[in-house]
Parts: C-alpha cells; sequence; structure tokens
C-alpha cells in the first residue's frame, strides 16, 4: 500500500498532477483543492494517497492533507458514490465544510458539485452521519479516551464522542481537544462536532 508520496511536481493540471520520487512518476488524481495548494512544476510535493483498485484498473488519488484523505475513503464507502463523485464534492468544499455540512445535515449543499444530485446528496448525509459522530480508526478510541481528562473533569460521553469523530476526520487529538475544552459539555455530540469545525473554519 502506498500511505504517501513525496517529491519533485512533475506535471499539474486541474484534477492530476505526477509526483516523481526516485525517478518514477506517481500520477495521482486529485481535487481542485490539493491542486491548489501546490506550488509550481519542479518544486517539492507531498500528498496522502489512495490506491483505488478496481476489477480493469488501479488509480491512485492523492491529498494535500490526511483530512481530505478521510473525507475521501468516508465518501467513497457510501453505495454509489465512487472516486469520481468523492473528487468533485472535495473540489467543491474543503474538508472542514463538508464534515460541517454532513454533521449538520445538510444534503442540499452538496448538489452544487459537479454530477451530485439530489439523492446521492441525501444518501451521503445519511450514510456518513452516524459515522462522523461515532467511526474511529486505527487507535482512535483509546486516544480520545485518554484525551477526555485533559479537556476536564466534568467533560460528558458526547465529548468523547466528538473528540473520536474529529480524529476520524484527521484532526489530532491535541487540537481538538483545546476547541472542545471551551465548549460546553452538556451540548450532543452532534452540537460539539458542528460548533468545533465552525470553530475551525473560520479560526476564531
Amino acid at each position: 500500500m502506498i500511505y504517501s508520496l513525496r517529491g519533485r511536481l512533475a506535471v499539474k493540471e486541474l484534477n492530476f498532477v505526477v509526483v516523481e520520487c526516485g525517478g518514477v512518476g506517481y500520477g495521482c488524481r486529485t481535487s481542485y483543492n490539493t491542486v491548489s495548494q501546490l506550488s509550481e512544476i519542479g518544486s517539492e510535493a507531498m500528498l496522502y494517497t489512495h490506491l483505488y483498485i478496481r476489477e480493469d484498473a488501479a488509480e491512485l488519488f492523492g491529498f494535500a492533507s490526511q483530512q481530505e484523505l478521510s473525507c475521501f475513503r468516508l465518501l467513497i464507502s457510501v453505495s454509489g458514490v465512487g472516486p469520481k463523485a468523492a473528487i468533485s464534492i472535495l473540489s467543491d468544499v474543503t474538508p472542514e465544510k463538508f464534515a460541517f455540512l454532513v454533521a449538520s445535515g445538510d444534503s442540499k449543499a452538496f448538489t452544487k458539485a459537479k454530477g451530485i444530485g439530489a439523492k446521492t446528496a441525501q444518501r451521503i448525509v445519511l450514510e456518513l452521519k452516524d459515522k462522523i459522530s461515532s467511526e474511529t480508526i486505527g487507535g482512535a478510541f483509546s486516544e480520545a479516551s485518554e484525551s477526555v481528562s485533559a479537556i476536564g473533569a466534568s467533560s460528558s460521553a458526547s465529548v468523547s464522542e466528538a473528540l473520536e469523530a474529529l480524529m476520524v476526520l484527521g484532526y489530532s487529538q491535541g487540537e481538538a481537544a483545546a476547541v472542545l475544552g471551551k465548549l460546553d459539555p452538556n451540548l450532543s455530540t452532534q452540537e460539539l462536532i458542528k460548533e468545533t469545525l465552525r470553530f475551525m473554519t473560520s479560526g476564531k
């Protein structure tokens, strides 16, 4: 499995880049958001990758951040949503906005992405809302549990679940816990996630 690539940026197009590593050029399908974060051709580039394998082909997808990679993997887990649709959505919204839209149930916003209809948008929200509220990746659960104590003795189960969800999206336990510590621990998990994402998006 190819986890990441670091090398010279050889090709830079709207939704496609080539990163040359050790004389080998790796072509990656990607989002407009990632392309906009890359420097000029010839400069060093680093991408987090996902290898998507079908019966007739294998494609590599690359992203500028772990958060965007996590969102991509969540999207392609939705029935009827393939890599092309996932890239379309992530070209239209940032990872922070994507998580906020799912958590708030705003399916209409996803229809602004090319090729995403109302039914597909509703399915994305329906299938991912619970995952963003409770799913964990790797050691997120144990790490989140250890971090809850750092937020405060009054922390509720909702705070723990919100922390786990934010770590699923690629945020470190430190930055997520720092924001959650400023919020009312009596809020619901969904409200805590929305408020934390709102804070991170606005930078306030």
